[in-house]
Order: C-alpha cells, then sequence, then structure tokens
C-alpha cells in the first residue's frame, strides 16, 4: 500500500508541473469565428482585404460618376442628388477613405508579416498588390495624403505629394511581381484557400499586376519628360492578352444577402457599384454620356458597349426593350426639380 501511495504522490506531483510551466490547454478557449490578429490566418485575412479595398474601388467610381456628369440623380437632398448638382455634402469623399484604411490598408501589416513567418510568399504578393491599388485609388482621389507614415504608429501622419505616393505604389507592383514569382514553401498556406479575386491563380495575378503598371506608367502621359512608350509597350507584353488572362471578380445579388457589411451594413455579395448606381430608379445616365456612346463626334459611331451600359426596359404592348433616354444637364431641368423618378408602363 505504501508502494502505490508513492506512485500516486509522483504521478501527481508530475502532471502539476506539466501544468503550471504551460497553458496551452488554454487554447481550445480561442473563438475561431472571432479570431484575434495573432491567430488569424492568412487565408482569412486576404479575402476580406479583397473585399473592403473593392468597397473602397466601387465607392469612389459610382460617386466619380456623378462628379464628371455620366450619371445623374432625381431632385432632391440626397448625397448623390447633391453631387449630380454640383452642390456635394461634405462626406462625400470620405467613404474611399474609410474602407480602405478602416477595413483593408490597416490590416496589411498583418497580413503580411503572417504570411512572411510561413514563407507564404504569393499572400504577400497580394498584400504589395493591394497596398499599390490602394493607395494609386487614393493619390488620384485626393491628392497628396499620408503615405510613408500612413499605416504605422504615429497618430498624425505626415502627409507626402502625389510623386511621392506615385512611385511608391510602382515600387510596391514590382514586389508584387517579385513575390507571386517566387515559389512558395510546401507547408505555406496555398493562395487558393484566401484569394477571392483569381482563386489562386498566379499567373492571373502577375498579369493583373503588369497591367496595372502599363496603366500607372501611362498615366505620365503629358505629365513628364520620364514618359517611355516603349517601356509601357514592353510591360503590355506581359499583361493579359485576352478573356482568359482577366481577373473576373463575380459578384451576385440575392434577396437573403443581408448579413450586412461591418461598416455600412451594405450586402456582402453584390457589386457595390451595382449597389450605388444600378439597383434603383433614382440613378439616370446623361446626355452627355449617352451621346459618347451612340453619337462619339456627332459622327453616329455607336460603341458596341452601348446596350450593357445605357439602362434598357420593356415598353408599349410589345414588350420591347428601350433605351433609357440620357437627361440633358445643360438644360435647366434641375433648377425645376428634375429630374424625376422614371416611371414604365406595366401592362
Amino acid at each position: 500500500m505504501k508502494k502505490y501511495f508513492i506512485y500516486t504522490i509522483v504521478l501527481a506531483a508530475f502532471l502539476l508541473a506539466n501544468i503550471s510551466c504551460s497553458k496551452d490547454w488554454l487554447d481550445i478557449n480561442v473563438d475561431p469565428n472571432n479570431p484575434s490578429s495573432s491567430v488569424a490566418p492568412v487565408s482569412s485575412r486576404l479575402p476580406w482585404i479583397q473585399h473592403h479595398y473593392l468597397y473602397a474601388q466601387g465607392t469612389a467610381g459610382a460617386r466619380a460618376g456623378f462628379i464628371t456628369q455620366m450619371l445623374t440623380y432625381t431632385y432632391g437632398t440626397a448625397t448623390h442628388s447633391m453631387s449630380a448638382g454640383w452642390n456635394p455634402v461634405a462626406g462625400v469623399s470620405t467613404t474611399p477613405y474609410q474602407f480602405f484604411f478602416v477595413a483593408s490598408a490597416a490590416n496589411l501589416k498583418d497580413l503580411e508579416e503572417k504570411a512572411m513567418e510561413e514563407e507564404a510568399w504569393h499572400y504577400v504578393g497580394a498584400a504589395k498588390a493591394i497596398r499599390a491599388l490602394g493607395f494609386m485609388l487614393m493619390v488620384d482621389w485626393y491628392g497628396e495624403m499620408p503615405y510613408t507614415e500612413a499605416l504605422g504608429e504615429a497618430i498624425t501622419p505626415v502627409f507626402d505629394d502625389g510623386k511621392t505616393i506615385f512611385e511608391g505604389c510602382l515600387q510596391d507592383i514590382d514586389e508584387a511581381i517579385e513575390y507571386f514569382n517566387r515559389e512558395q514553401s510546401v507547408l505555406a498556406t496555398p493562395l487558393d484557400k484566401g484569394d477571392s479575386w483569381n482563386n489562386g491563380d498566379v499567373n492571373k495575378w502577375i498579369k493583373m499586376c503588369y497591367g496595372l503598371k502599363a496603366r500607372w506608367l501611362n498615366n505620365l502621359s503629358k505629365k513628364t519628360s520620364i514618359y517611355d512608350a516603349d517601356e509601357i509597350l514592353s510591360v503590355l507584353e506581359k499583361a493579359p492578352q485576352s478573356n482568359a488572362d482577366n481577373t473576373v471578380i463575380k459578384h451576385v445579388d440575392v434577396a437573403g444577402d443581408n448579413v450586412g457589411d461591418v461598416l455600412f451594413s451594405d450586402p456582402l455579395m453584390a457589386s457595390i457599384v451595382f449597389s450605388n448606381v444600378g439597383m434603383n430608379v433614382n440613378t439616370l445616365v446623361t446626355k452627355w454620356y449617352e451621346d459618347l456612346l451612340v453619337n462619339f463626334d456627332g459622327k453616329t459611331i455607336e460603341d458596341p458597349r452601348a446596350n450593357k451600359l445605357i439602362p434598357m426596359a420593356q415598353f408599349g404592348t410589345s414588350k420591347e426593350y428601350v433605351r433609357s433616354k440620357g437627361v440633358d444637364m445643360q438644360s435647366n431641368i434641375r433648377m425645376n426639380n428634375g429630374p424625376i423618378v422614371a416611371s414604365y408602363n406595366a401592362t
């Protein structure tokens, strides 16, 4: 009996020693549905960074459509209506900034560091590419803004000029291409586990990066002496050459998509551009934009994309599809409480 008693004491002491030296058993209490920045895997980080960058890009594009008079809005005090009337509300330009910085860019550093740890080079490439995309959007949208200190610990980051941001984006896109060309560790998370844009197709990412670089370099036309058409053509040879090379981001419009985005509670699966300008009767094309598509330069030259870009609806007893007419913004329509909501013959 004494012998067994000694064994019991020794075993108990051994178990207590192990428990006191380690708290790994507490790991079971990490909620996988609410991961912290220290445990969230790269495959969970990337798709949300992609989603919120697209929200920033889509919102900027939709609002730019009203500002540039491609689109207009029914008369009223709604944000889009005020923009269409060149009397924008104070916050009209902040949403692209919010979604890029708060929900996308703020997570890039963690994604990159986590990917570096496991030698998941393709995730590093994706982080570099989205950083370049986001800041190029920011410099186009705002001009001078924080860049070099934007994603650090500075509470009041310094503002950088457009040249600094532009050159930084070109450097990031070059680094993205470099990382996409690396071979990942066999233990690294495959890109297709978290990539919502190209389903892990690295070649599409590389071609997309070269296409972006060519577009950005071409923006220097008539702006600087370093514009180099030959370099742009060289870069284009490595960019998408056909529709098969394209990065196609699919969206769906379903009634049950009511989970809500973390910032604006908008549908998660729908295109933000569609949500902004395509799903209501208040947004209208302008005559100026219609003429660009169906009567370019007054020569009755029609753009083959016209039927896709100009809204259509069934009209009359024959249920014939008819294009919407553009609103003439050079008229006094807004001075007379117009334009009004479109209506259709439902019989």
